[in-house]
């Protein structure tokens, strides 16, 4: 695993971290094209990444389906964390001499230092400290029947159908453009590197991403960004201990360093996403105030499944974000829209 520290022995609210590997890769990649709800809205015709949406192999099919139905691509994020290597074969051995009690407490998502011995607990197969969790991380929309579903797995099926899964990935996806994954990872992170002396921790975390704004937590040491390419353009986040991990879509520069006429992928997304009336009507409304699901589906008057198709578009612009089911616009997003117009026109 490639790890470049990127704090310059500045006092920081956290430290900023960049890491990269085609492992980490392979499970976004497992991720997006698992993710039904998000489907649609993933750019499928970039290079390199058609493969990934033409899956050939009935075994790696197989795979697949079932990470769709229990989710598996979060234990395969969560053990590549604990994981300290980048190599396929020594993370295949890694996984298989894990004990039964820490593959599925790595596999459980970290809910904060108050939680960690119920999440002992549960990985050793305490049904007091599952409801515990489950009651916890009630909110989450995935969350209670994943942990479920890792508590309750034979181990050793789910090493098997791990293993299975990424290793039919990589081999039918990435292997045979493995350098070219490796170096469109490589250059984000070092035009990354060159922005991160010109912009505070906070302001860095939000260039990076395209308008995420993450405060400093008490608990929060480090903020930890990875590059991927195959789930672009969404963002991910996760919690580790003391770690805020941010899964950030790359730059268009990166994909094309010697074309000077491809914009930002994020300057598309957002014109993209306000070219349409009915998201410009959302956009007018949210503008006044947030709003839940139900109140944008009776002031349009539309269906919440179309709806939730032009939220999506807006959110994967980073035009609206989501907290507690109340959507909302990210007016930093519009207020900086003209100027990374300007700067495109410019550069």
């Amino acid at each position: 695993m490639n790890i470049i520290d990127l704090s310059k022995g500045k006092r920081e609210t956290y430290k900023i971290q960049m890491k990269y590997s085609l492992l980490l890769e392979s499970a976004l990649g497992i991720a997006a094209v698992t993710n039904e709800r998000l489907k649609d809205s993933l750019e499928k015709d970039m290079p390199l990444k058609s493969k990934a949406f033409k899956i050939q192999s009935k075994e790696l099919r197989k795979e697949l389906d079932y990470v769709s139905e229990h989710n598996t691509w979060k234990a395969l994020l969560q053990l590549l964390h604990y994981y300290e290597g980048q190599d396929l074969e020594s993370f295949k051995t890694f996984v298989e001499n894990l004990s039964e009690e820490k593959l599925k407490f790595y596999c459980i998502p970290y809910l904060g230092m108050e939680m960690q011995e119920i999440r002992l607990s549960a990985a050793k197969g305490d049904l007091t400290a599952l409801e515990k969790i489950t009651e916890f991380t009630k909110s989450n929309i995935f969350f209670p029947k994943y942990i479920d579903f890792i508590v309750s797995i034979d181990s050793n099926f789910l090493k098997s159908h791990l293993i299975s899964v990424i290793t039919k990935w990589f081999n039918e996806v990435i292997l045979e453009e493995k350098e070219s994954y490796k170096k469109i990872l490589e250059r984000d992170i070092i035009m990354k590197n060159s922005m991160l002396n010109k912009l505070q921790p906070e302001e860095f975390v939000k260039w990076s991403t395209g308008g995420i704004n993450y405060v400093s937590e008490p608990s929060v040491t480090r903020v930890l960004l990875i590059p991927h390419y195959i789930y672009r353009p969404w963002n991910i986040e996760a919690d580790f201990e003391n770690t805020k991990v941010f899964y950030y879509p790359i730059s268009n520069e990166s994909i094309y360093p010697d074309d000077k006429l491809t914009p930002d992928n994020f300057l598309v997304l957002k014109f993209k996403a306000l070219g349409d009336e009915t998201r410009l009507k959302i956009m007018k409304i949210l503008f006044e105030s947030e709003q839940t699901l139900q109140d944008l589906a009776l002031q349009l008057d539309i269906p919440k499944s179309s709806l939730h198709h032009h939220l999506s578009t807006l959110r994967s612009a980073r035009l609206v974000t989501t907290n507690n089911g109340l959507y909302q616009i990210n007016k930093w997003a519009i207020e900086t829209l003209s100027n990374e117009f300007f700067n495109f026109l410019k550069g």
